[in-house]
């Protein structure tokens, strides 16, 4: 017996007309899909009013409580009714959506809250007095006195109790905390001249302060960088390379981090369209094309990068959340990031994370005793020239232990007086002079301020394997024709996308051209990739467009023989080195881009200070 259809019924179905309460809980269910999503649309309020200092209180993970306070303009007492009415707003006039210069220009986020929760608005203008308005489950109360010096204070109690069901899908009060956090600090990011106060006053009392930015002072980059190190950490703004560059009117600008400051994961990635938070998967798509070169795919890239246009190539209007936007070349957006970022980490040469030393540190770091204090010894610093005789004097001893034990010792070269002052001395360069090799594998250089350790294969495999690029740029991909031309049958959507950048597959070797409805020819193939299955790199490559809306696999795929050749070509683990042969590793590394990672991310060498060695040994 065939059950019957719920959508089929003998009455005709009736068109009505929902009134204002169900308009608004519909429309709170697509902008306000949790606390986090309510506390982004106060704060982005509170910023388009002109304030300098924010204040987010919450409670229960901002189920129970979120009180938003700032020094803004304010509301005036006539336009309260009309700021909690939907589609109102000051922001603008109407005449034209892609002109918009401020966060919100719906007008729906303030209704949506009062029809799904208990909000309060009080707010004071200069030159008047203080007024506020109550509203809770859509119903909205007259306008009173309030006790307010300035600004506005917008507060929301019980999220979604006029909606239950939506209650159930709440996370912990933990998770939802963690996910307001999160947002506060995106929107402070985007607003270093803010001062953001976040506190958790779950349980009643003053609570405790759970994040705080003050405003930052300087320029652009000097108030950027301060604002970075508060909210992602010091070390990121250590190990960050500035990015500003223009294209056809979009400016692209921020901090990105050396390859070597990796992540496990995409957490510390955020980009700004015209100073608005915004996960877009093109932008992130472009962040991780600019790195590919660099990273295995189990480690992601940090960066904080901010594009600004005229509001007219970018439209914003297009997610409830206005999480995602839309530009209209997307493409110059994409080609920007992409060839700044390149640009940035090739003019950073050799620098390596300033975490791997430190990491290092902590390995070697002894535990502290459990009873007594360190003794911290003072020792004066011998002079270079008592260091030379005393160099002098023990080598031979150490050239006869190099015999027995898997380490080398390099003599110090003597400079004389006139050589001294034409040219630096080795020791005076970034990755300084050779003074020995251990395991056959691991160059210690002496700088003029501390040491490095090299891992030698993965030096000069990054050596070789940059070379081979740019041979490769250089003379092209060679590609080898198909006796007999492969035919992938494709649909017509799939075949129009893959046409689309048959021009950079043909860069890289990869021949393709139409061949009826929505079949295409693949006429040649990368030579380098010997014999491939044409017919599963076709479909993979439009996995990666439906996925990325660009696809690198080819040049993946080539380059990682590019790779393999570079392992095998460079000096092997286990090859005792001559001393010139170390100290011409060393030069071609500090001018040779991108040598201070190897082929998959991982720092080529170490740089530990004098200072930090002493503090080891419990020197001052």
């Amino acid at each position: 017996m065939a059950q019957a259809n719920p959508n089929i019924s003998e009455n005709r179905p009736v068109i009505r007309q929902l009134d204002d309460a169900a308009i608004n809980r519909i429309a709170a269910g697509e902008v306000v899909e949790r606390p986090a999503s309510a506390v982004k649309e106060l704060v982005e309020n509170a910023i388009d009013a002109g304030a300098t200092r924010i204040a987010i209180d919450i409670a229960d993970g901002g189920k129970t409580l979120i009180r938003v306070t700032d020094d803004g303009c304010g509301i005036s007492a006539d336009d309260l009714p009309l700021a909690l009415s939907r589609h109102a707003t000051s922001k603008i006039d109407g005449s034209d959506l892609l002109n918009i210069h401020t966060f919100g220009f719906r007008g729906e986020a303030l209704p949506s809250l009062g029809a799904v929760g208990r909000l309060t608005i009080s707010s004071r203008v200069p030159g008047a007095e203080a007024a506020q308005i109550h509203v809770a489950g859509g119903k909205m109360g007259a306008v009173k006195p309030a006790a307010l010096r300035a600004g506005t204070v917008v507060e929301l109690r019980d999220l979604f109790f006029a909606t239950p069901a939506r209650l159930k899908f709440m996370r912990t009060d933990r998770a939802e905390t963690q996910a307001i956090t999160d947002t506060v600090k995106r929107l402070a990011m985007a607003e270093p001249s803010v001062t953001f106060t976040l506190r958790d006053v779950s349980g009643g009392g003053e609570g405790r302060v759970t994040f705080r930015a003050d405003s930052e002072n300087g320029d652009l980059f000097d108030a950027l960088h301060g604002r970075l190190a508060r909210v992602i950490g010091r070390e990121f703004a250590e190990n960050a390379l500035q990015i500003d560059a223009t294209r056809e009117g979009i400016r692209l600008y921020g901090y990105a981090a050396l390859p070597t400051y990796s992540r496990g994961a995409a957490v510390a990635q955020y980009l700004f369209v015209n100073g608005r938070p915004v996960r877009d998967k093109m932008l992130t798509g472009a962040l991780r094309a600019a790195y590919f070169d660099f990273l295995s795919r189990d480690r992601h890239p940090a960066a904080a990068l901010f594009i600004d246009c005229d509001p007219t190539l970018v439209d914003v209007n297009v997610h409830p959340a206005k999480s995602e936007v839309r530009f209209r070349d997307p493409g110059v957006a994409r080609g920007l990031i992409v060839s700044s970022l390149r640009h940035a980490l090739a003019e950073a040469g050799h620098r390596a994370s300033s975490t791997v030393a430190n990491a290092t540190l902590g390995a070697m770091r002894p535990e502290p005793a459990q009873s007594a204090p360190a003794r911290v010894y003072q020792m004066d610093r011998p002079l270079p020239a008592a260091r030379q005789a005393a160099y002098r004097a023990q080598s031979p001893g150490f050239a006869e232990l190099a015999q027995d034990y898997s380490g080398s010792i390099v003599e110090p070269t003597p400079v004389s007086p006139i050589a001294e002052t034409e040219e630096p001395q080795p020791q005076d360069l970034p990755l300084g002079a050779v003074r020995g090799q251990v395991h056959e594998n691991y160059i210690i250089a002496q700088t003029a301020d501390g040491m490095v350790i090299v891992d030698q294969h993965a030096a000069h495999e990054r050596l070789v394997y940059e070379k081979l690029k740019t041979q490769m740029a250089e003379n092209g991909v060679a590609a080898q024709a198909l006796l007999i031309p492969e035919i992938v049958e494709l649909s017509e959507g799939d075949c129009a996308r893959l046409m689309a950048v048959a021009d950079n597959l043909t860069r890289f070797g990869l021949t393709i051209e139409p061949f009826g409805g929505g079949a295409i020819a693949v006429r040649e193939t990368p030579a380098i990739l010997g014999e491939v299955d044409a017919r599963a790199m076709i479909l993979d490559i439009l996995d990666e467009l439906a996925d990325q809306g660009e696809s690198q696999m080819v040049q993946a795929k080539i380059e990682a023989i590019l790779s393999r050749v570079a392992c095998h070509g460079s000096v092997r683990s286990g090859r005792r080195m001559r001393a010139e042969e170390m100290n011409a590793l060393l030069r071609e590394m500090e001018a040779t881009p991108h040598s201070g990672q190897c082929n998959h991310g991982r720092p080529t060498y170490v740089e530990l200070k004098l200072s930090d060695i002493e503090r080891l040994f419990g020197r001052s």
